[in-house]
């Protein structure tokens, strides 16, 4: 099957580049010249933002990070982003990745520092993120390349290889038992997402949670429809902070969990 990744033109809110110049920033002053460029990838190039989206950055550095560097970049996303921040601040999620960990290509890559507005209770209390296996670097990286929005530095295809429809394939399906861990407390997002993977894996094609939503609710028998339209139009309509379910609805999400699962497993290689 063909791997297609659909690019759009970025679509941010003024709010959202005023984050992102701060962000730019916030790299320059940390890597300097170590920072080979600034790329965006998630809403802002797949369809525009939304409500609850984050401000996704991926950074391509020429070497890992030292401890002051991880630190003074942790320590300048904590204010730049989500809670830390104006309450115009959208969260911010930020990965930097070197270089020669992902060009040539390779599975699983490693990156060198990932910051999560859903981690800021750790990183406050356990310092910063550490350079490890990042799978979902498959996912960014394709999503960098369709967009082909560069912030600073060279055009994304001149810094970072394609990656091979297989690999994007085990990228989607690793990431799966750590959604299921949030399914109680982030219900919208793990439902989108498992939409989406399934979308990924049937079509080849990586698409924003709210087309993904459209392209499995025609697919889904109409008893399984109601929690993902409900997740998509929170997604569309709602900031974080506006989850709200239905005691009917909530008692349908494991259910409708286990259908999503089971046309993914149908699709994932043995």
């Amino acid at each position: 099957m063909r791997r297609q990744v659909r690019p759009h033109e970025p679509v941010c809110h003024a709010c959202a580049m005023d984050q992102l110049r701060k962000i730019v920033d916030l790299v320059g002053q940390v890597l300097g010249p170590e920072a080979i460029g600034t790329y965006l990838h998630g809403s802002c190039v797949l369809g525009g933002l939304k409500p609850a989206s984050d401000v996704d950055i991926l950074v391509v550095s020429r070497r890992r990070m030292n401890g002051r560097e991880r630190q003074s970049l942790l320590d300048g996303l904590l204010k730049i982003s989500g809670s830390g921040a104006p309450d115009t601040a959208r969260p911010v999620e930020l990965t930097v990745v070197v270089q020669s960990e992902v060009r040539p290509w390779r599975f699983p890559p490693n990156g060198d520092f990932l910051y999560g507005e859903w981690l800021r209770d750790e990183f406050e209390s356990g310092g910063p993120p550490q350079a490890g296996p990042m799978p979902d670097l498959a996912l960014l990286i394709s999503m960098v390349l369709a967009g082909d929005h560069a912030v600073s530095g060279p055009p994304p295809a001149r810094v970072l290889d394609r990656v091979p429809h297989a690999d994007l394939v085990r990228a989607s399906v690793s990431g799966i038992p750590g959604l299921l861990d949030d399914l109680e407390s982030d219900t919208r997002n793990v439902v989108l997402t498992l939409a989406r993977i399934w979308t990924t894996l049937a079509t080849g094609e990586i698409r924003p949670k709210d087309a993904a939503a459209d392209w499995a609710l025609v697919r889904l028998p109409p008893d399984q429809r109601p929690v993902l339209e409900h997740a998509r139009e929170l997604y569309l309509n709602c900031r974080y902070s506006e989850e709200n379910w239905s005691r009917e609805l909530k008692a349908r999400v494991r259910p409708h969990t286990e259908a999503l699962l089971t046309e993914i497993g149908r699709l994932t290689p043995a």
